[in-house]
C-alpha cells in the first residue's frame, strides 16, 4: 500500500484566492475495505513557550504548572474538509466498499481563503466528532475537535506567511492530508500528508503622495586640536669633568598652531526619507533616499565614507499568558571605503546634497523576508537602521580606511603624518522605528472594488436616517449616543436602538406592516463581508506580464515540524 498527493501544477508557493488542484493516488497490492477518504487542507500557528521560575503559575491555581514545564498553543487559522471516496452525492451504497488492487485515482481542489478561520467561533463550535456515515465505529472520519479553539483569543487577520526559523518555539505551516478510513476496532487508519508554501495577497495600497517619512541627524565634527610645531634641536655642549655644562641648557620653543587647528568645523544634517507611509517590498530594493544639508558656514570638506543598511524583524510569540520577542537582522546593504562628498566650500548654508541611490537600489531585500502580518499568537512587525559614516577631510584610500561598522580596522597611517591633518570621522545611526513590509502580490482590482464599496456602503448605511430613529429623536435629547469609533459599529449602534424601541411600538396590522415593508427603502440590507467580497468568480493576485511569482524561503522544511508533540 502507497498514498501519495499529486499536484496539478504547484506554484512557487501558494497565497489568497488561489485554487489548489490534484489528485491522491492509492496503490492497493490486495483488495481492501475502506470506509471513506477525505482529503484535508489546513494550516497552523503553533508556539510553545517555557515557563521561567519567576512566573510559575498560569491561571486559576488548580491550573497551575510548574516552573520549567513547556506551554504550547496551536491556532487552526485554515481548515476545509472534502470527502472524495465515496462521492456525497454517489447514491444509497453504504460503507464500507471494496477497492481492488491496483491504483486508484481520486481527484480534489481547495480554494484559499483571505481570512484566518480560527477566528469564527460558531464555525468552529460546529467542528468536531465523527463524520460521515457509520457512527464511531470506523465507519466515518474524524475531524478536530473545534472547541478547542474557543479556548484562546483570536483576531481576525489576512492568512499569514509559511513561517519556520525559531526551532521549538514557533511556526506556520500549510499541508494537504489525506486519511483513507479502514472499518474495524484494530485496523490502524492511513495517512499521508504533504507541505505547501503560503505567502498572503497584501492589502491595498494608498495612492502615491509627496508625503515622506524621515530620520535626520545632525553630524557636527569636533574642533581640531593645534599641532606644536618640533622643537629645534639643541647644540650638544661640552662638558668640564665634572659634568658642569660651559652654558645654560636650550628649552623647546613652542611654534605657531597649524592652519588646519583653526579652521571652523564643518556641521552637516543627515536625513533618509521613505515614501510615506513608510512600505517595503519582498524582493525588491528600498525606495529611499539620502540628503546631507549643510548646517554651519565652514570651507571644510565632508564625505560619506560608509554605509550600512540593516533590516530589523521583531517577531512577538504568545503563548496562554507568556510573550516573547526574538529580533532577527538582515543587512541589505554594507559599503565601505567611499568617497562621496557631501558638503564643499563654496555651498552656501542650507544647501542640499542628494546622495546617489546607485549605492543601494541594486540590492533588494532577500527572499527570507516574510511580509508584516498579525496572527492569534504571532506577529512580526520590521524597523530599519541606517548607519552613516561621515568623514572631516579627504578620506584615506580602501586600504587604509580607519574603521568600519563591524570593528574591523584597515593598516594604520603613516607615523610621519601630523595628526592634525588626520581625517576626522563619525559613525551614526538613522533609526525608522516602524516600516511595513508588503509581500508584493498585488490584489485583483475586483476585490479592491469590492472592498472600496463595502466601505462606502457601510458609511452610508451608517449616516442615513432610519424610519424608527426619526421618531424616537424627542426621547433620545437628553441622553444622546456616544459617537461610533467606526462605520461597522455605528451601524451596529443603530441596529441596537431599533430592535430596543420596537417593543413600545403599538402592534400594527399584518398588511399594512407589509405594506411598510414593500415600501420602505434598504437600510437593513448588510454590507458586502469580507468573505463575501472573496466571489469565487475572483482571480488571484495580479502579476506583471511576463513575470513569474518571486521567491519566497520562509520554510526550512515544509514537511517536518520543529515543534515537540503537545502533552495530553
Amino acid at each position: 500500500m502507497s498514498i501519495r498527493i499529486i499536484l496539478d501544477s504547484p506554484p512557487e508557493f501558494y497565497t489568497n484566492l488561489d485554487t489548489i488542484r490534484g489528485q491522491v493516488v492509492l496503490t492497493l497490492v490486495r483488495d481492501e475495505h475502506v470506509g471513506t477518504i477525505t482529503v484535508k487542507l489546513e494550516g497552523e500557528s503553533r508556539t510553545a513557550l517555557g515557563i521561567p521560575p519567576e512566573n510559575p503559575g498560569l491561571g486559576i491555581a488548580r491550573e497551575r504548572r510548574s516552573a520549567g514545564d513547556t506551554v504550547h498553543e496551536n491556532h487552526k487559522i485554515l481548515y476545509k474538509v472534502a470527502q472524495v471516496f465515496p462521492e456525497e452525492n454517489g447514491g444509497a451504497a453504504q460503507p464500507p466498499f471494496v477497492l481492488n488492487r491496483g491504483q486508484h485515482h481520486f481527484p480534489f481542489q481547495f480554494r484559499f481563503p483571505f481570512n484566518n478561520a480560527c477566528s469564527n467561533s460558531e464555525a468552529m463550535a460546529r467542528i468536531g466528532g465523527v463524520m460521515g456515515a457509520g457512527g464511531i465505529f470506523g465507519m466515518g472520519f474524524r475531524v478536530m475537535d473545534g472547541t478547542k479553539q474557543l479556548m484562546y483569543s483570536h483576531v481576525t487577520k489576512t492568512l499569514p506567511p509559511s513561517f519556520t526559523g525559531f526551532p521549538g518555539e514557533a511556526e506556520i505551516r500549510y499541508f494537504v492530508k489525506v486519511t483513507v478510513q479502514r472499518p474495524g476496532l484494530l485496523r490502524e487508519n492511513w495517512r499521508y500528508q504533504m507541505g505547501l508554501k503560503f505567502l498572503p495577497i497584501e492589502p491595498p495600497r494608498p495612492e502615491k503622495t509627496n508625503q515622506e517619512a524621515y530620520a535626520r541627524r545632525p553630524y557636527a565634527f569636533h574642533t581640531k586640536s593645534p599641532s606644536p610645531t618640533p622643537p629645534p634641536l639643541a647644540q650638544k655642549k661640552r662638558s668640564s669633568f665634572f659634568g658642569r655644562s660651559s652654558s645654560a641648557p636650550s628649552t623647546p620653543v613652542n611654534g605657531p598652531p597649524s592652519p588646519a587647528g583653526s579652521a571652523t568645523p564643518p556641521s552637516v544634517e543627515m536625513s533618509a526619507r521613505l515614501p510615506h507611509p513608510a512600505i517595503l517590498t519582498c524582493n525588491k530594493p528600498i525606495p529611499l533616499r539620502l540628503i546631507a544639508k549643510k548646517l554651519v558656514p565652514s570651507h571644510a570638506e565632508v564625505y560619506l565614507i560608509a554605509l550600512q543598511i540593516e533590516l530589523v524583524g521583531n517577531t512577538t510569540v504568545r503563548c496562554q499568558n507568556l510573550v516573547n520577542t526574538e529580533v532577527s537582522r538582515w543587512v541589505i546593504v554594507a559599503r565601505h571605503g567611499l568617497s562621496v562628498p557631501l558638503s564643499k566650500p563654496e555651498d552656501a548654508v542650507g544647501t542640499e546634497m542628494v546622495v546617489p541611490d546607485t549605492l543601494w537600489n541594486s540590492f533588494p531585500l532577500p527572499n527570507t523576508v516574510m511580509p508584516t502580518f498579525v496572527t492569534c499568537n504571532l506577529s512580526r512587525d520590521y524597523q530599519l537602521e541606517v548607519k552613516l559614516g561621515l568623514c572631516w577631510g579627504k578620506p584615506a584610500g580602501p586600504a587604509t580606511a580607519s574603521t568600519s561598522f563591524r570593528g574591523g580596522r584597515g593598516r594604520p597611517p603613516p607615523p610621519s603624518r601630523d595628526p592634525s591633518d588626520l581625517p576626522q570621522e563619525l559613525h551614526l545611526p538613522l533609526h525608522f522605528s516602524t516600516v511595513q513590509v508588503y509581500s508584493g502580490l498585488t490584489p485583483p482590482p475586483a476585490l479592491v472594488e469590492a472592498m472600496r464599496q463595502g466601505r462606502g456602503r457601510r458609511v452610508s448605511s451608517s449616516t442615513r436616517p432610519r424610519p424608527q430613529q426619526q421618531q424616537q429623536q424627542q426621547s433620545q435629547q437628553q441622553r444622546p449616543p456616544p459617537s461610533p469609533s467606526s462605520p461597522l459599529s455605528a451601524e451596529t449602534h443603530h441596529h441596537q436602538q431599533a430592535a430596543a424601541a420596537a417593543p413600545a411600538l403599538p402592534p400594527r396590522p399584518a398588511a399594512q406592516q407589509q405594506q411598510q415593508q414593500q415600501a420602505a427603502p434598504p437600510y437593513d440590507d448588510a454590507p458586502p463581508t469580507y468573505e463575501e467580497a472573496m466571489a469565487e468568480e475572483m482571480t488571484g493576485p495580479v502579476f506583471p506580464p511576463g513575470a513569474a511569482r518571486p521567491a519566497y524561503s520562509g520554510v526550512t522544511d515544509t514537511d517536518e515540524t520543529s515543534l515537540p508533540p503537545e502533552k495530553g
